[in-house]
Formats: structure tokens, C-alpha cells, sequence
């Protein structure tokens, strides 16, 4: 097979054990090559640049920022590049903002890995993936509001266990205003009470812990 028959492959991952996992998978393909490894996105970003691969696998959270962040930096310089997000996740808001931010498919790294060399083929021939279980959550949240970046803090702090006046003191805003985005925040998430809030919050990927 001609070198330009080969998939070259990047891998983004902070877990070692997961990146040799990959390494292993794709060294069986004939038609994949790896041509670089990151454990952060400040690496992916240079590697990339470097490498410029066919394919990014790309981990949804990194030590220094979110992939989604890298998918980003990539692109802006890269348009064409093809970045597949791999995570544990399937909260639909961070699939939003990862495909917003030019990612071509979402994996979860339960997937078993003849889907996954499938899914990179899929891709690198310009195509898109989404897993039907992440098709379905988020066409069951589709069209509903989004949280302001304001109502993303107010509900990270809710969740660290402050009260209205804390909030409002680190947030240099008064007790009320905590109040009424805190009303928003129940209402655009269903939400019947704060603790609520806060677990639906996580599992739609709003805010993590």
C-alpha cells in the first residue's frame, strides 16, 4: 500500500494507559499510521502543526484546557482539519459546543474498536459521526435555551454549596440578582430546586465536577 493510502492518526489523551490503547489498535490497521501523541492541548496544538495528520482523536477534557478549546485553536488555523472527540461524556451540551467548534464526530471511549477505526475511515473520507445514543440526547434537548456564561457561574457556585450571598459577593452583584438568575437557571434547565439544578447540569455537561 502507497504512503498516501495511510490514515495518519494524532492522538490527544492525558491518560497513558488510554494513548498506548490507541497506539495498539491502530498499529493492526494497514491503512493507519500514528504519527504523534499529546497528553495536553498546548502539545496537541504544536504536534499538530508539525504533523498535520489526517486524523485528531481528541479527548473531551485535558489538564491545561477542554479539547473543545484545542478543536478551535486547530481549526483557526487548519479549517480542514478532521477531529473526532473521544470521551466518557455524553452530556449535549458539550457535544454542541465541540461540533460548533468544528469537530467531525464524537466517540465515547466505550466504543468497541473495529467501530472506531470505522468511524476513522467514515471520517477522513469528509463524512461525520455521532453514536444514535448521542443523536437521541441531543435531539431531546434540541431548541431548549442555553445558559449564560453568568448562569454557568452562579451554578458552579450553587454546586461548590455557596449561598445566594456568597455568590453575590464573589460575583460583585447583589442577593437579588442572584435570585432571579437562579430562577432563570431552574427554568431553562426543568429544574424543580437547586440540587436539581446542579445534577442536571452535570449530565448534560453544563458545568462539571
Amino acid at each position: 500500500m502507497n504512503d498516501v493510502d495511510v490514515i495518519r492518526i494524532l492522538c490527544v489523551d492525558d491518560h497513558p494507559l488510554f494513548r498506548d490503547g490507541i497506539a495498539t489498535v491502530i498499529a493492526y490497521q494497514k491503512d493507519m499510521q500514528l504519527v504523534g501523541m499529546a497528553a495536553t492541548a498546548k502539545e496537541a496544538i504544536e504536534i499538530y502543526k508539525k504533523t498535520q495528520p489526517d486524523i485528531t482523536l481528541m479527548d473531551l477534557r485535558l489538564p491545561d484546557t477542554s479539547g473543545i478549546s484545542a478543536v478551535g485553536a486547530i481549526r483557526m488555523n487548519f479549517p480542514k482539519a478532521r477531529i473526532i472527540m473521544l470521551t466518557t461524556f455524553e452530556g449535549d451540551v458539550e457535544i454542541q459546543r465541540a461540533l460548533a467548534a468544528g469537530a467531525c464526530g464524537y466517540l465515547l471511549k466505550s466504543t468497541p474498536r473495529e467501530e472506531l477505526v470505522e468511524v476513522i475511515r467514515k471520517v477522513n473520507l469528509g463524512r461525520k459521526h455521532l453514536p444514535s445514543e448521542v443523536a437521541e440526547n441531543l435531539a431531546e434537548h434540541f431548541g431548549r435555551d442555553v445558559l449564560t456564561e453568568r448562569e454557568v457561574e452562579i451554578l458552579e457556585r450553587i454546586a461548590e454549596g455557596d449561598r445566594n450571598r456568597d455568590i453575590g459577593e464573589r460575583l460583585s452583584i447583589s442577593e437579588l440578582t442572584v435570585k432571579v438568575h437562579i430562577k432563570h437557571i431552574m427554568d431553562k434547565l426543568g429544574a424543580k430546586d437547586r440540587t436539581q439544578a446542579v445534577a442536571i447540569g452535570i449530565r448534560r455537561g453544563v458545568i462539571h465536577m
